[in-house]
């Protein structure tokens, strides 16, 4: 069996932690493969509502295996405070959870980096989250970097204090006040914490349990619009968020990908910086964001909202290789009469565009928009189909498999696992 890979397809905070959570017990393992403290994965089922940022979003099914994999930049303060949060769960994480000897750490002084050099952009800030997983990238590619297998070396510390002080000079330069003796002390405390977990080759790991016949699944954090490479560059984050990220992140072979999942939402969100063609700056916008609970699960910034914007949609799906779609919040869309979706742009020389292109993401563009007829307020009880769905969500959801030639197999119509129709 190969890994299936589930990823969003917009500008992150599609609900993927929902849906890993969903489809877990179809699993054995669930696999984090980049990203870092940046992602906000919610879940919620029964009373219980918990964010993860780091650990997998398998965690709270019985019998199932996580792994953080060596495409992740690992905050080991962040993981402590997690662990701890989860501790009331009588989750055995020290049997659950392998952690690779190769993901990239982020060090107290990475945090310090992040803020310092998104405050030299002045106003033209990418909206960055402030974890640090810019600078550790950079030290990764860089070549500088400690990764977590290197906190079992006699001399790690001496090798932390080498690459700190190389970065508190730069800070100096920069004339950012970088006061990090407190958080050097939490961090050590947190670097012997973690010593007490399962540090491994999850390499070897994952590829034995493909060999095994295992079922994997890789999960994805930020979204594709994101991408270091086809996202909207510079406002991106620092890591390959397509399903190939996976390969990288994970140690395996483009052909042991098997079914590749893409989330998206049934409208548009945006937290931070950059192009956002479909925004509404106005009260529609603001209803979206009200009915939608629209702010940040890590950062707890208001998103930025708008109407679907199918030629981004299109583009994710063709780069990522989609074989099913699952589409999510359907049910915010209840309180409006009217629904839009941005079947193409026109750009500035007057020409239509139906995908994103490189000239698409550098100017302003004109979203071109088709309205559907709203669905009203859904009976979700009543709906254990998809053939008891209101006849105006079947002509939204028909019209977006047509052009996506995607199936939607998968429809949320809120938070809670139980709040899911599958096909």
């Amino acid at each position: 069996m190969g890994v299936d890979v589930l990823l969003g397809l917009q500008w992150g905070d599609e609900g993927k932690g929902k849906i890993v959570d969903f489809l877990a017990p179809g699993y054995n393992i669930v696999c984090r493969f980049q990203g870092g403290p940046n992602a906000g994965h919610t879940l919620k089922f029964g009373n219980i509502k918990h964010v993860l940022h780091q650990i997998p979003s398998g965690i709270f099914r019985d019998n199932i295996r996580n792994v953080i994999g060596n495409g992740v930049v690992f905050d080991p303060v962040i993981f402590k405070n997690e662990v701890e949060k989860l501790s009331e769960y009588n989750i055995d994480l020290k049997k659950k959870l392998y952690i690779s000897k190769r993901a990239q750490l982020i060090l107290p002084v990475h945090l310090l980096l992040d803020a310092a050099m998104e405050a030299s952009k002045g106003k033209d800030k990418i909206g960055s989250t402030l974890r640090g997983i810019g600078p550790a990238y950079q030290d990764k590619v860089g070549r500088n970097g400690l990764r977590v297998g290197d906190i079992l070396a006699d001399d790690f510390e001496e090798r932390f204090r080498r690459l700190t002080d190389r970065h508190l000079d730069l800070l100096a330069y920069l004339k950012f006040d970088a006061d990090h003796k407190e958080s050097e002390a939490a961090f050590f405390e947190a670097i012997n914490f973690l010593r007490e977990f399962q540090l491994t080759d999850t390499e070897h790991f994952i590829n034995v349990a493909i060999g095994d016949g295992k079922r994997i699944l890789a999960e994805g954090a930020q979204g594709s619009l994101l991408d270091i490479d086809f996202g909207s560059y510079p406002f991106v984050t620092s890591s390959s968020t397509m399903a190939a990220g996976a390969c990288t992140g994970l140690g395996i072979a483009p052909s042991k990908i098997g079914e590749v999942f893409g989330i998206f939402k049934a409208y548009c969100t945006r937290v931070g910086s950059g192009p956002f063609p479909t925004e509404l700056k106005d009260k529609t916008g603001e209803k979206l964001r009200k009915e939608g609970a629209e702010f940040g699960a890590t950062t707890g910034r208001p998103r930025r909202c708008g109407w679907l914007d199918l030629p981004a949609l299109k583009y994710a799906v063709t780069l990522n290789g989609v074989t099913q779609l699952f589409m999510m919040k359907t049910d915010v869309l209840n309180v409006f009469e009217e629904i839009k979706v941005c079947t193409h742009y026109k750009l500035n020389d007057g020409s239509m565009a139906n995908t994103l292109t490189y000239e698409s993401l550098n100017q302003d563009v004109e979203p071109v928009y088709l309205t559907f007829e709203g669905w009203g307020n859904l009976e979700v009880d009543k709906i254990t189909t998809f053939e008891l769905l209101p006849a105006q969500l079947t002509k939204y959801i028909l019209f977006l498999e047509s052009e996506l030639k995607t199936p939607i197999n998968i429809v949320s119509f809120g938070p809670d696992r139980s709040q899911t129709l599958m096909r």
